[in-house]
């Protein structure tokens, strides 16, 4: 239990996707502009994450290792992000258009979101069992949306601040994002094995 808690924190606050490994910058940059809007985003962002990583763990354990397909291993995981995505896409325009649209082009580009394909693939590669691929995707998509709801607040609050014109939208974006990923460069100093026990 211990260890999956461990995996759970290290995903959201130390290797985080966006801020560590600087993975799904598009989207993340491209909607956080308001804040209800990246409330949508993050919720999407989280479902899509942990449902593609335990998809994309089965696919890989019980399908593609078994016929010796392992080579088929991205094509495979972007077609069940794709399939995700597309369930997404069908629910939220279903239970609320006005985000829906608010979304607009940044729905889609979460199959293309290199941070969901980017949880499938570390999965693999460090040899989590389900439970801890579930979780790592659940953490990733929570760290990813922490990140995404702080940056669309600081950019609302921003927007009637004076600011010169020259800094004002996506450079003062690039900004904020370094100065985030400087601050939760601080968390890489904890030893959650060592402060859990393990």
């Amino acid at each position: 239990m211990k260890e999956l808690f461990v995996i759970l924190l290290s995903t959201i606050l130390i290797n985080n996707y966006m801020l560590a490994r600087i993975m799904g910058t598009c989207p993340f940059i491209g909607v956080s502009n308001q804040f209800d809007t990246a409330m949508g985003m993050a919720a999407a962002v989280v479902f899509v994450m942990s449902l593609a990583a335990a998809v994309t763990w089965m696919v890989q354990y019980y399908l593609l290792v078994p016929l010796g397909l392992g080579f088929l291993q991205t094509v495979s995981f972007i077609l069940v992000i794709a399939a995700l995505v597309q369930l997404i896409e069908m629910i939220i325009l279903k239970m609320s258009p006005t985000l829906y649209r608010a979304l607009g082009i940044y729905l889609p580009l979460i199959t293309t979101n290199c941070a969901v394909l980017g949880v499938a693939v570390i999965n693999v590669r460090d040899g989590y069992n389900f439970i801890e691929a579930v979780i790592s995707g659940t953490g990733g998509g929570i760290g990813f949306s922490l990140v995404l709801i702080a940056m669309a607040a600081l950019r609302e609050k921003l927007n009637t601040a004076p600011i010169a014109k020259s800094f004002q939208g996506f450079p003062l974006a690039l900004i904020i994002t370094a100065q985030m990923a400087m601050a939760f460069l601080g968390f890489s100093g904890f030893n959650l094995e060592k402060l859990f026990g393990l």
